[in-house]
């Protein structure tokens, strides 16, 4: 894919927001990472906060600092110099327990089944069939199957959106609910279109319900070893990699939560994205190999 040139909108006096593509993808996110963490090592004075995005990001600033022009000015030397740049990260492979087809989901799914493609069916069950599964097992497989790059993390507190590292034939997508949901369970794990989230907080949504992990992902109180720098543990360039398992591993992954002793299998990674675009499959087994320190 190839990314044409940025797109720059101001937003009021204090914000520019500037689209990189029309469309996700890897190739996309990684110029916004790119460019994202060349400004902020700039530590250009009247720049308040860059805020990533899927394949976008906003910058504030304060006028009275920075005049708009030279803050546009600036963004756009860095757009080109990000532009030659090798688009490798510095970041870390996380492996997320989750227990598919739960009980929870599933009750919720009953209590909005009106506002839902096809009433007759779970979450999964359409999932699976729209994507050509030929079962719920095989979609699983599929999902947990090959890592998760996190785009961005927002709208709620420490909700991150993910996108599977495969080849874009393969894909999962499924449109969300037809009218959203006024209730999902805390730490469901959703899908909307191409992208994976993780509800950090019970609340409304329209994402179509899979599955819940017992991992806490915001706590203000960081009662948990790996929540103990930041009450929001995901950020944006974070690799996922989720495991599916059985209720027995769940409740016991609850009682170690409720001891402050639960904890997350978490690993330092160098990503290249030319050597994932060259075989994204044995480049995802190496990933793996070093969650699993093989």
């Amino acid at each position: 894919m190839t990314i044409g040139t940025a797109r720059y909108t101001p937003g009021g006096d204090e914000h520019i927001f500037v689209e990189l593509s029309e469309e996700m993808s890897l190739e996309a996110f990684f110029k916004g990472m790119a460019i994202t963490t060349a400004l902020a090592q700039q530590k250009v004075p009247g720049v308040t906060e860059i805020c990533p995005a899927n394949a976008s990001y906003q910058v504030r600033f304060d006028p009275d600092v920075i005049h708009p022009d030279a803050m546009l000015a600036i963004l756009k030397r860095v757009e080109a110099e990000a532009g030659n740049a090798e688009l490798d990260l510095d970041t870390r492979i996380v492996e997320i327990p989750v227990l598919f087809d739960d009980p929870w989901t599933n009750e919720t799914q009953l209590r909005f089944r009106e506002r839902h493609q096809d009433p007759t069916s779970t979450d999964l069950q359409y999932a699976a069939r729209i994507n050509g599964y030929a079962n719920v097992t095989d979609f699983i497989a599929a999902y947990s199957g090959s890592p998760w790059f996190v785009s961005m993390v927002g709208f709620v507190a420490g909700l991150p959106f993910m996108f599977q590292m495969v080849e874009r034939a393969r894909q999962i997508e499924v449109p969300k609910y037809l009218r959203p949901r006024t209730d999902t369970p805390k730490l469901t794990i959703g899908h909307g279109g191409c992208f994976n989230a993780i509800y950090s907080v019970r609340g409304a949504g329209g994402y179509q319900m899979f599955g819940i992990t017992p991992a806490p992902i915001f706590d203000p109180a960081q009662g948990l070893p790996y929540l103990k720098h930041f009450m929001a543990f995901f950020r944006p360039g974070d690799i996922v990699k989720f495991k599916s398992i059985d209720r027995a591993a769940y409740d016991a992954a609850l009682d170690q939560v409720a001891a402050g002793s639960f904890d997350l299998r978490i690993r330092p990674v160098k990503f290249s994205l030319k050597q994932f675009l060259a075989d994204p499959a044995a480049y995802n087994r190496s990933l793996l190999e070093v969650l699993h320190g093989n």
